[in-house]
């Protein structure tokens, strides 16, 4: 499938958030037209704000699930990248089961603007979060994902993780019987600039940032993740756009595997000090080895990740050291992290 962006309207949904507005960003340089609709509810404008300035993107805010919103967000777009959602990090996800359940309705309701305006394609944010937790449980075992292990049997984490495997199975029923082209990125523990603290990496690092001691980890310390850094999720996300038309479901990840216990190490590292770690686990933890197979990626997308997680570690520090007021941060910290809201403002003149 050829593909000329600059001949293509695309649609970011959430295209002010953290992942969304590094796609965004990946669009304009590409030459795309591109519309942006965000509630701001977790998004920031200023993620943003520098393309609405140049009239390189188009904002639109408003909530999807409002009358007319999903319908003038949709009218005259080619491709539509779907990561609107109401989500958030571990803590978040496991405690607003409810919350979460309501991208079930977000997403049909966009799904039904998109077939009344003839958008030709959708790209889904999905999530690792769709995978069997009963065969995540072992931090021992080298393990991979692959996109075949999704099911049946079914046992998603959580309604976030319901919902998100609906959208996908409802991706692969629009190509089958409406000729929608659809493609869907399973997303893999994202981090990197305008990253919040409600999710693992960007709350190590406030914690240390902070200099917080005792450095409170959930769980044991010994779950096993792939943090893959926001840039190559992004890069992922639009090639699936470009290679991908029939409902295909496909891992952005790295197959890094990161003992949190060790991100936590090289954190603390980073801010140069010694506090008492203390591990928490009575608190949401998830699966204790998730970590992805991207093989089907590189086949079909000629993609791999292109940053090392140390490498992305110390960027995402140095971003966070040179754009948050320890005083913000410390006001909001405690509720981010199983909350769900804007991050800490911006020193004024840090860099984006």
């Amino acid at each position: 499938m050829s593909y000329q962006w600059s001949a293509k309207k695309a649609l970011v949904t959430g295209g002010a958030s953290f992942i969304g507005s590094h796609i965004v960003d990946k669009l304009v340089a590409r030459g795309a037209s591109v519309r942006v609709v965000d509630d701001l509810s977790s998004g920031l404008a200023s993620n943003i704000q520098h393309h609405v300035d140049s009239d390189g993107v188009e904002f639109l805010q408003g909530d999807l699930r409002d009358p007319g919103v999903a319908d003038r967000a949709t009218r005259g777009v080619d491709v539509v990248f779907h990561l609107a959602a109401d989500h958030g990090g571990r803590g978040y996800v496991d405690l607003h089961q409810y919350d979460c359940s309501t991208n079930l309705g977000l997403d049909a309701l966009l799904v039904r603007n998109v077939l009344d305006n003839e958008v030709g394609q959708i790209v889904y944010a999905s999530s690792g979060c769709i995978y069997p937790l009963y065969i995540q449980t072992n931090p021992n075992e080298i393990f991979y994902l692959t996109e075949d292990k999704a099911g049946p049997p079914y046992d998603p984490d959580g309604m976030y993780g319901l919902a998100k495997l609906a959208g996908e199975l409802t991706l692969k029923a629009l190509h089958a019987e409406q000729g929608l082209r659809t493609a869907s990125c399973r997303y893999f523990t994202v981090y990197g600039p305008r990253g919040v603290e409600n999710h693992a990496v960007i709350a190590m690092i406030a914690r240390a940032f902070l200099r917080q001691d005792p450095f409170e980890v959930w769980g044991t310390g010994e779950q096993i993740r792939n943090w893959t850094y926001v840039t190559d999720i992004a890069e992922g996300t639009i090639r699936a756009a470009e290679r991908i038309e029939d409902g295909t479901a496909i891992n952005l990840g790295t197959m890094e595997r990161v003992r949190v216990m060790d991100a936590v190490q090289m954190v603390i590292d980073m801010a140069g000090y010694s506090p008492q770690v203390v591990t928490q686990p009575d608190k949401p933890t998830g699966p204790y080895n998730r970590v992805a197979d991207n093989s089907l990626a590189k086949q079909l997308l000629d993609w791999e990740p292109e940053v090392l997680f140390a490498d992305g570690l110390r960027r995402t520090w140095e971003w966070y050291v040179a754009n948050k007021d320890p005083d913000q941060v410390r006001e909001i910290f405690d509720f981010m992290l199983t909350g769900r809201g804007k991050a800490a403002p911006a020193k004024t003149g840090a860099p984006a």
